[in-house]
């Protein structure tokens, strides 16, 4: 399966060939969605918490008399009836983390990166070596491959300094090792950029984990 090859400046070079084995996959549409729920469950921290009535400081004595002030009857100021009282069957801190095997989120990711090579999604580029960190020696690039707007993901083997820092100021760019990249990335970014020795790392460590 051949792609084009693409230097920093937006122009093709050369081919690549993608593996079969990883993009050229019929994704199963139900399982990448139980991958997604998975990876957001595990970013949700869990933390939200409330007071029950016996964690709020006062509210111990009777505001006032039981009976001959025409009111309803109250024990407590920190009764959830009132305002600052406290609260019945609020959040609590709580663990959401759901459990995935390491083979069914491997086959999540390559369902995933099948499914952008479907799309027309992924492009592969030479390397992205830069000599200076400017975001304007990017322009070219954006402006060749109409990737203004785009949400981007660019995947390496190694953090290239120069190139990172040149792209801080690009909306709606990030970046991952191609060893940490997960389905949920996949999905969540327009464009998938690759250099070569990106995808190589990539293929080796799906390789490894077989």
């Amino acid at each position: 399966m051949e792609t084009k090859l693409l230097n920093l400046t937006g122009k093709e070079i050369g081919k690549y060939e993608l593996p079969e084995a990883v993009f050229n996959i019929k994704p199963d549409l139900h399982f990448l969605h139980e991958a997604v729920k998975y990876y957001l469950a595990n970013k949700h921290r869990g933390t939200a918490s409330t007071k029950t009535r016996g964690e709020i400081s006062g509210g111990g004595k009777k505001p006032w008399k039981q009976k001959g002030t025409g009111r309803a009857r109250a024990g407590s100021t920190r009764s959830p009836v009132w305002r600052g009282g406290g609260v019945v069957f609020g959040p609590r801190p709580h663990s959401y983390r759901q459990d995935m095997s390491p083979v069914k989120r491997q086959a999540a990711l390559i369902d995933a990166l099948s499914s952008k090579q479907a799309d027309g999604a992924i492009l592969m580029v030479e390397n992205f070596d830069m000599k200076d960190v400017k975001t304007k020696a990017l322009a070219e690039f954006y402006k060749a491959q109409a990737l203004d707007g785009k949400r981007l993901l660019f995947i390496m083997d190694k953090p290239e300094k120069n190139f990172l820092k040149a792209s801080r100021n690009i909306p709606n760019a990030g970046w991952s090792l191609a060893t940490n990249l997960n389905a949920y990335e996949v999905l969540r970014h327009g464009r998938l950029i690759f250099t070569v020795s990106g995808m190589t790392a990539l293929v080796n460590n799906l390789k490894k984990e077989d």
